[in-house]
């Protein structure tokens, strides 16, 4: 009996260890991969899509989603590409080496295009706001693009210029980067399809703060609207610089100036000036909009900002299809999201053979107090 009683102890512990052994065989677990810019001037967009991708991770494993029987544990690794091509080319092979299969991002397109090849080659799914036309035009089966492109934002903002600003001469101003030069382009050709006349074309880079000659050049051709391709950390300066030289003009832009950091930068010169079209629906205007609104800020201690939300809508798709297929194989998720249909915050998810999310909705915005304000 003494022998007995020494041993049941080890028994019941043995019974623990086997207990929790088998409970954490019952966890299937994921790694989510972000890939964004953590650092430099795009920083505040990167972790804003960051924070957007934490916040499904956490919601999906506290319910506890099942992918064949097994729960759903999902991890995520954030990775900074600076929105720089080589760096971003380097993270997608360190995440593909590491076997990650789903990623978010990259926010860049000049990052996107490259690093999709990398991506596909490791048979991984590419979840993108990367709005370059080319981001798609890849070939890849694996690589979607979760907002609106450049084809759709930049036509949108020639139509708005010219029918409801009335407007009838354009400068365009871009940063040479995928990004910006692929919506100016995009601008020109719809401008020109509508007889909006384009009277002068500038060059900058994005990493440029003194505007002064190009804007020079510009005042003197009197445009109605100045275009400009490029991000919210030349924006900025940009604009104000616009008025301490007296330029009149609005300054169109796409989704990447459609954010706090562009009236942060440009201060009260960005009022009623700065006009941008973003891929995307008003928070404020959908279902679910408020809720993640109040979610995101009682988490993070501030608004979402542009793409949080369309992250966020987009890993829990890529999730649900896991849980309906009742696996976690990319290649099989891949071709149900080329079929799927799927209901998130911002809009309803489905996309072509190309991995173009279909009927995108786009608005267009000014700023109000330093902030972007929907308009149309």
């Amino acid at each position: 009996m003494k022998f007995q009683s020494k041993l049941m102890p080890l028994v019941a512990a043995a019974a623990v260890v086997c207990m929790a052994g088998s409970a954490y065989a019952e966890d299937i677990t994921v790694k989510i991969g972000h890939t964004g810019p953590l650092s430099g001037s795009n920083a505040f967009a990167g972790k804003d899509n960051e924070n957007g991708i934490r916040m499904a991770v956490d919601d999906i494993n506290a319910k506890k989603m099942t992918v064949a029987g097994k729960t759903l544990k999902l991890e995520l690794v954030s990775e900074d590409d600076q929105c720089d091509p080589k760096a971003g080319v380097a993270v997608a092979q360190k995440m593909t080496d590491a076997g990650i299969k789903f990623v978010m991002g990259p926010y860049c397109s000049g990052v996107a295009i490259p690093a999709s090849k990398v991506y596909d080659e490791g048979g991984a799914i590419l979840s993108t706001v990367g709005s370059n036309p080319k981001v798609t035009m890849g070939g890849y089966k694996s690589v979607f693009r979760i907002i609106a492109g450049d084809n759709l934002i930049g036509t949108s903002l020639a139509q708005y210029a010219f029918h409801t600003m009335k407007a009838k001469t354009a400068g365009v101003i871009d940063d040479r980067t995928a990004f910006g030069q692929g919506l100016a382009e995009e601008f020109i050709k719809e401008a020109k399809a509508l007889g909006l006349t384009i009277v002068g074309q500038e060059y900058t880079t994005n990493q440029a703060t003194d505007f002064n000659a190009i804007l020079t050049n510009m005042k003197a051709k009197n445009p109605d609207v100045i275009m400009y391709g490029g991000y919210a950390g030349q924006a900025g300066p940009l604009t104000k610089q616009m008025k301490g030289l007296g330029i009149k003009a609005k300054l169109l832009g796409g989704d990447a100036i459609c954010v706090a950091e562009t009236g942060k930068l440009a201060g009260d010169a960005a009022n009623d000036t700065v006009y941008c079209a973003q891929g995307g629906a008003i928070l404020d205007k959908v279902a679910a909009g408020p809720a993640f609104k109040e979610a995101y800020k009682k988490r993070f201690n501030q608004d979402p900002d542009a793409y949080a939300a369309s992250f966020y809508d987009q890993t829990q798709m890529v999730a649900s299809i896991m849980s309906k297929l009742g696996t976690t194989d990319a290649a099989k998720v891949s071709a149900e999201l080329h079929k799927a249909s799927y209901k998130g915050i911002v809009t309803t998810y489905a996309y072509d053979e190309k991995g173009n999310l279909q009927k995108a909705p786009i608005t267009v915005y000014t700023f109000k107090a330093g902030m972007p304000t929907p308009v149309q």
